[in-house]
């Protein structure tokens, strides 16, 4: 009976249901963001978004988005300064930001969030969405050091957010066509 053709796609069958099945239980609820595993870039100064974010600042305060564009932006070294000449001026990494402040140098922040270069995608659309910054880049403000914590740029990750909210989701809106 082992040796029978049937028995072994039957056994094979089983064994792949029970696999699936194993798979199913293990994976996130549809629609969930599942974090990737990368780790938090290193950055040329630390920044805790959760001591900023406590202090009032909003995030529109040090990142905007010029023209609706692709980026939000970094906010100029002079900004951060306009409190650091005296708030923590004596600490060494305070320092380094008077430092590339006097140098009229911006700071060669690392982005955390990337999206890849074949994607057509824009801050401004989804700004004019009132998509809040925490749907896409989750809890910030509770964060000392920044890393990737959703899946935002991955395909699955906007299509996710895009039922949720009944959007448009044609692949010709965030992929040019090939030429």
């Amino acid at each position: 009976m082992a040796s029978d053709p049937r028995f072994l796609g039957l056994v094979l069958s089983l064994a792949l249901l029970v696999s699936l099945g194993a798979r199913a239980q293990n994976a996130p609820p549809p629609g969930a963001q599942t974090p990737p595993a990368a780790a938090a870039p290193e950055q040329p100064l630390p920044y805790s978004h959760k001591t900023h974010v406590g202090l009032g600042l909003p995030c529109r305060v040090c990142h905007t988005n010029p023209d609706a564009g692709k980026l939000m932006t970094y906010p100029p070294t002079a900004f951060c300064m306009g409190c650091h000449q005296t708030a923590a001026a004596d600490r060494p990494a305070i320092q380094k930001l008077a430092e590339y402040a006097k140098s009229g140098d911006p700071i060669p922040w690392v982005r955390v969030y990337r999206v890849p270069d074949y994607v057509y995608w824009r801050h401004g659309s989804h700004l004019e969405a009132e998509v809040a910054c925490t749907d896409c880049h989750g809890p910030v403000a509770e964060r000392d050091v920044i890393k990737v914590e959703t899946n935002v740029t991955r395909m699955l990750g906007c299509v996710t957010c895009h039922d949720k909210r009944q959007a448009f989701t044609d692949c010709a809106a965030c992929h040019a066509p090939r030429q």
